[in-house]
């Protein structure tokens, strides 16, 4: 419990300075005054002022910001005019605003990029971990603990391989050899066209034969740096994570299954209990998600700010206050519903 507090804190917090690193980065590169930089919400906790800008820790961990002079257009006496946010270009406001979630993809690509050059590329094994019963492959004589090696005479190293292959084959009888226990025997197999739901509550038509994966990986040397394979699995959770958004909003993922802070530490938890590398791995996904649901065009979140600015550089002045204040009270009320969703959903699932 103790190590998966700490795992928890310093995801968390991590997580967070990343975020708020970028808005700060960007405002310091435009010369904009920046008053304070805080991890946490409400009174402090500990922190020290360096030149104008005050850095602390407070007391609710539930987030930070970066506050910046004239961020509200008020008057400023601690900075001079042309450091205020306020008196700056519309599309200057817009990249302070975007370097936050930048920077959480940016974390996102460097953790992937580590545990490239730490682990290699994970390549999932064509082992056989279960057989569904009445399927082809119970009926063709697999058992668990086959290892796959080859299909009609071609040889298969991975399980995505071997599904590639299996799906090519459009319901037509294969010769697959799998070894058994030092054993080479060969089995025939016929996929059976099935219509499942996948992870987003799609129906998809796939020709299977009923084996699950034993999840055993092994790893192989990157070639290179190891930059694009990073780039590809940012760029692919982001597209999963963008695609289950969507889906929960297409109400083909149920909205029970969103979760909150509750949901955060159990993930972090039971990902400590898995080492290192896996703690790792789910503090990127956590990184993504939390980029792409702060660039929502919810006026509150960094992606309703984008929206304003971008607006505003278009119509080349800036947007109506009055109607600006509305939008932030509605953006900060389905915020608040949201998270009392999310909230209430993990104490359903706790008691449950």
């Amino acid at each position: 419990m103790i190590t998966s507090t700490i795992a928890i804190v310093l995801v968390l917090g991590g997580l967070i300075f990343f975020h708020e690193l970028g808005h700060f980065t960007v405002a310091r590169i435009f010369g904009m005054g920046v008053k304070a930089f805080s991890l946490g919400f409400g009174p402090k906790l500990v922190g020290f002022t360096s030149g104008r800008t005050n850095y602390k820790i407070s007391l609710i961990p539930l987030g930070g910001y970066v506050a910046l002079a004239g961020e509200q257009g008020e008057e400023e006496t601690d900075f001079p005019p042309d450091k205020l946010f306020s008196n700056r270009p519309a599309w200057q406001r817009l990249c302070v605003v975007a370097a936050g979630p930048f920077f959480n993809f940016l974390l996102a690509f460097l953790i992937y990029w580590f545990l490239a050059l730490a682990q290699g590329q994970a390549v999932v094994l064509p082992l056989v971990g279960g057989v569904l019963p009445d399927s082809p492959a119970a009926a063709a004589g697999f058992v668990k603990g086959d290892m796959v090696t080859a299909i009609d005479g071609a040889s298969v190293d991975s399980w995505t391989q071997m599904v590639e292959t299996i799906r090519a084959a459009e319901g037509e009888p294969l010769q697959v050899v799998v070894d058994r226990s030092g054993e080479k025997l060969t089995l025939t197999v016929t996929p059976k066209v099935n219509t499942f739901k996948d992870l987003f509550g799609e129906e998809v038509t796939v020709p299977m034969v009923g084996i699950n994966q034993a999840g055993q990986v092994r790893y192989e040397p990157i070639e290179g740096l190891g930059i694009w394979p990073a780039a590809q699995q940012t760029w692919y959770m982001s597209a999963v994570v963008v695609k289950g958004f969507l889906s929960i909003i297409e109400r083909l993922i149920p909205v029970e299954s969103v979760g909150g802070p509750i949901m955060l530490a159990q993930l972090v938890h039971e990902s400590a209990q898995s080492g290192f590398y896996s703690l790792l791995a789910m503090m990127a996904v956590i990184s993504i998600n939390l980029a792409i649901i702060n660039l929502l065009p919810i006026p509150v979140l960094d992606g309703g700010h984008i929206l304003f600015f971008g607006l505003e550089i278009v119509f080349r002045r800036p947007l109506n206050d009055r109607w600006k204040a509305m939008s932030m009270r509605v953006g900060l009320l389905l915020l608040l519903l949201l998270m009392s969703l999310a909230i209430f959903n993990d104490v359903r699932r706790l008691l449950g």
